[in-house]
């Protein structure tokens, strides 16, 4: 079901300056219908974020798979995932042959993409609860993407990375966000690239905004 509007995606995605293959495919072979009310699966191909409860979306493909990109994680790595959501982006780096390691912050939500991960065979680890203090168990990690917007940096997810591993992060305010790219270079040194022009619910927790 809808294998041609997945291909359709992934080769928009490819047209607007998404390259590594490895996240096409990956686009290209994840259900996003299933990540989404039924009521919306008319609109599951489009390249824009859905709503999907609890104040929630499901992020625009496009942002899914240049955040992917920006990780730059091979298979086998060891990624943490902060803001489960609907479950998508962890689907699409679980197709990358990632490991995956995810929390969530809204309860009901939590339980929810839980079941539909299981449900659809995405083997994800999850937890609920402060993503922004991250899952220091597991850590280091390869890469850690956050699919919310924080008003700075969380320090803590920075020292949870692997010398060469990446932190991917929407920070700024809660209007709009700029996508930060944090490489950790070795024990003590950061490499920071900043892209503009990206919008996300906010990030809340310990390191994150209030409420």
């Amino acid at each position: 079901m809808f294998e041609k509007e997945r291909a359709e995606l992934a080769e928009s995605l490819r047209r607007k300056g998404i390259k590594n293959e490895e996240v096409l495919r990956a686009i290209g072979a994840v259900p996003r219908h299933e990540f989404v009310n039924k009521t919306l699966w008319h609109l599951a191909y489009n390249d824009s974020p859905l709503p999907i409860g609890s104040q929630q979306t499901i992020s625009q493909p496009y942002t899914v798979a240049f955040m992917t990109e920006m990780m730059d994680v091979k298979k086998g790595n060891k990624v943490l995932e902060i803001g489960t959501g609907s479950g998508y982006q962890a689907a699409v780096l679980v197709e990358m042959k990632v490991r995956v390691y995810s929390v969530e912050k809204e309860f009901d939500l939590y339980k929810e993409t839980n079941r539909l991960l299981q449900t659809l065979g995405y083997p994800v680890a999850t937890r609920y609860g402060d993503g922004t203090i991250g899952w220091n168990e597991f850590s280091p990690f390869d890469g850690i993407i956050v699919t919310a917007g924080a008003p700075a940096l969380p320090e803590t997810l920075k020292r949870q990375l692997k010398p060469g591993g990446r932190l991917v992060v929407p920070v700024g305010d809660r209007v709009a966000q700029k996508l930060y790219v944090v490489e950790r270079l070795n024990e003590t040194d950061f490499a920071e690239r900043v892209i503009p022009g990206f919008k996300f619910v906010p990030l809340i927790g310990k390191e994150g905004w209030d409420n």
